[in-house]
């Protein structure tokens, strides 16, 4: 059972719903640490004070805010528990709307919600009636030290929540755009759309592993075990060619689109 990072309540109009909250996602990576390259020791940071060159314990460390004119405002952890915010334990819902109007831009990180005590009644009134709705929750919340802006909404039996970054937080992305006079012909976007026809499918997120952590892991294997380092299987290296027809570049692609797919349901079937 996992811990809970938060613990507050769901204002709901006049209902009240006490919850819990949960990371949904966990980044899974292989953790390194800084090493002498000559002979594996570790390397060490000291926190060292730049006025009187001591090295700070981290009990006695706090956080600063630097003034333009140089002035220092410390802050310790009661000025962060003690914010005259609202949102600091009450998940204020300020509306409703359509899910799909939200750019996944927003969206930062994903929590589960779990009622908490007298709170699983109201927790399934929100749920249902979020469901039978079809809308989402719009929620200011303060997690660590922070508020954010957040949207609830249903998965199965669950109430996720998903926090947001801020619209100032969004960068203008219109320097990536080509330019205006960049054009495709009917019978390019054509047979892009066949490409894409060749792909199409259901989202089934295990059929998708991550082949870097794979590999990773096989050459740290090898490491501690002194066997030989493994090597890139060349059939499976992608050939780079220059682009010049589109269409038969496209072509081509929607062939081998097609080859592979046969391929992974014959897989499938001898499975």
């Amino acid at each position: 059972m996992p811990r809970s990072i938060w613990k507050g309540a769901i204002s709901f109009g006049l209902v009240t719903i006490p919850i819990k909250l949960y990371s949904a996602t966990e980044e899974k990576d292989i953790s390194f640490r800084q090493v002498h390259a000559e002979d594996g020791g570790r390397i060490k940071y000291k926190r060292i004070c730049d006025k009187d060159g001591k090295e700070i314990p981290f009990s006695e460390i706090a956080k600063g805010y630097e003034a333009p004119d140089g002035r220092m405002a410390i802050l310790e952890k009661s000025d962060f528990d003690d914010l005259p915010l609202p949102s600091a334990k009450q998940v204020e819902v300020v509306q409703f709307v359509d899910a799909e109007e939200i750019d996944p831009t927003y969206i930062n990180k994903t929590y589960f919600l779990e009622a908490d005590g007298p709170g699983a009644k109201p927790y399934v009134l929100l749920r249902d009636a979020l469901d039978k709705t079809g809308k989402a929750a719009l929620v200011k919340v303060a997690i660590r030290s922070r508020e954010q802006l957040a949207m609830i909404r249903t998965k199965g039996d669950l109430l996720l929540m998903h926090t947001m970054l801020w619209p100032d937080e969004l960068r203008d992305g219109e320097f990536a755009a080509p330019a205006s006079d960049v054009s495709v012909s009917d019978a390019e976007v054509t047979m892009a759309q066949s490409f894409i026809e060749a792909l199409d499918g259901p989202f089934e997120p295990e059929q998708y592993h991550d082949d870097y952590r794979a590999a990773l892991e096989e050459v740290v294997n090898a490491k501690l075990s002194g066997s030989p380092m493994p090597s890139e299987d060349s059939e499976e290296a992608p050939e780079e060619a220059e682009v010049v027809d589109l269409v038969a570049a496209l072509r081509a692609s929607v062939d081998a689109a097609k080859k592979r797919r046969e391929a992974a349901k014959g897989e499938s079937k001898t499975g």
